[in-house]
Parts: structure tokens; sequence; C-alpha cells
């Protein structure tokens, strides 16, 4: 009896690990081949812009979308500008219908807000200055509307470091 214990525990412990590093390299694959997305940032409450070493966001296209919500998730269907900035089209709750120029990124929603994933970003501790001024977040997006937060991009469109 002790022996399938052992195998149990053995095989979880496979499964929980093979799971880890598949999420791990899903984040990897799209921090590398993702399409660069730049969303602009909404005013916050300065005292809550910065607490300790990361910074609250909150996206103007998902204030924008907040009043078309009709579910509890979804996708965010945006066009990208010239330069990478995305900007609203609508609120869908699948994939489809998805016109060639349109991209999607993967919402839940909550009573008040729309979050649209990378709610905070995190700083090396002293340098909260320097993130100040930043205009939009840059997230990388899949086909599937996973995205990933990879940076804070200033109003010229250069990324802050």
């Amino acid at each position: 009896m002790k022996n399938y214990k052992t195998l149990f525990i053995l095989i979880n412990l496979v499964c929980v690990l093979g799971y880890f590093g598949y999420s791990v390299l899903q984040k990897e694959t799209l921090s590398k081949e993702g399409k660069l997305v730049l969303l602009e940032l909404a005013p916050v409450d300065p005292r809550s812009l910065m607490q300790g070493d990361y910074m609250d966001l909150r996206y103007k296209i998902a204030t924008d979308a907040s009043s078309y919500a009709s579910s509890k998730q979804g996708y965010c269907v945006v066009k990208l500008g010239r330069d990478h900035v995305a900007h609203f089209v609508r609120l869908q709750p699948d994939k489809t219908p998805l016109k060639a120029d349109e991209y999607l990124i993967q919402y839940k929603a909550n009573d008040w807000r729309i979050n649209i994933g990378a709610e905070s970003f995190f700083f090396q501790e002293g340098h909260g200055e320097r993130y100040e001024k930043a205009t939009y977040g840059a997230l990388r997006i899949d086909d599937r509307g996973n995205s990933l937060l990879v940076g804070l991009y200033d109003v010229d469109r250069k990324e802050i470091k």
C-alpha cells in the first residue's frame, strides 16, 4: 500500500511540475512572438499610483469599454494604429467574428471595472520616479486573446527602462 502512495505522490508531482513548465513556456513564447500593443494608461489617483515597488495600472481602453460589458468575461476587440496604439472597437463573448485588422484581448469584468490582465507593474525599489511619466502599457498578445505586460512606454512611445 505504501508503494501506491509514493507512486501517486510522484505522479502528481510530475503533473504539477509539467503544468508549471508548460505555463512558463507559453509566457516565454508570448513574450517573444506576441504582437506588441500599446494601451494608453488612464489617469489614476496619485496616492494609489505608487504603492511600494509597484504601480497600479488602469487602461483607458478598459475604462471606455466598461459601459459595454454585458458579461463577466469575453474579448475586447481592438485595432492598431501605425504606432502600435490600440483603439477600442467592441466587446464580444467569443473569439469570432474578427476582421483581418482586428486583435483580441481577453478580459474579465467585475461590478465596476474591466480587467484585461496585468493591472500592476512591478519595478526595482527606488526606481519609481522614472515610471511616473508612463503614458502607455505595452502588452504582447497572441491570436487567442492572451496578453502579457512587457513594459511601460512614455508619451513618445519609447520604452522606459
